[in-house]
């Protein structure tokens, strides 16, 4: 069943690079409403429990210390088809794929540290959403 609620987060680098309201400046320019928002250091620890699908893949750890190097931003974001358009938005995983004008290409480095993350399902987008905002309204 398809939602209006997608999950994102900005990522270390892009945080630390200053490149946080300009995304999210991108974000709602392109009509999302930020329904949720924090900022929040993962432990190791915890960035593996978010990744736990990726346990088994060779980049997993390079992952989660990646992700707990540094702060992130955390948003629930509403809008009519939300999970496809916030895809189309962001770009592809690797930023030299992605297309211009996308959050990918204009900000991502590498596969790795590409800036953004973004729910590729609706399911997705719950899971993730709850994990970071169990204290918020149902999702």
């Amino acid at each position: 069943m398809a939602t209006n609620r997608t999950f994102t987060m900005i990522k270390p680098d892009a945080v630390a690079e200053g490149h946080s309201g300009a995304i999210l400046k991108m974000i709602e320019a392109a009509g999302f409403r930020i329904v949720a928002l924090k900022m929040v250091r993962l432990t190791k620890e915890r960035a593996g429990q978010f990744y736990a699908v990726h346990q088994e893949r060779p980049f997993y750890d390079s992952l989660c210390t990646y992700m707990s190097s540094g702060q992130i931003i955390a948003a629930i974001l509403e809008k009519k088809n939300a999970v496809a358009d916030f895809r189309t938005l962001i770009g592809a995983t690797n930023p030299a794929d992605a297309a211009e004008g996308t959050i990918r290409k204009m900000y991502a480095k590498s596969m790795e540290s590409n800036a953004v993350h973004g729910s590729d399902s609706d399911e997705n987008a719950q899971i993730e959403g709850s994990f970071y905002f169990a204290d918020t309204e149902k999702f």
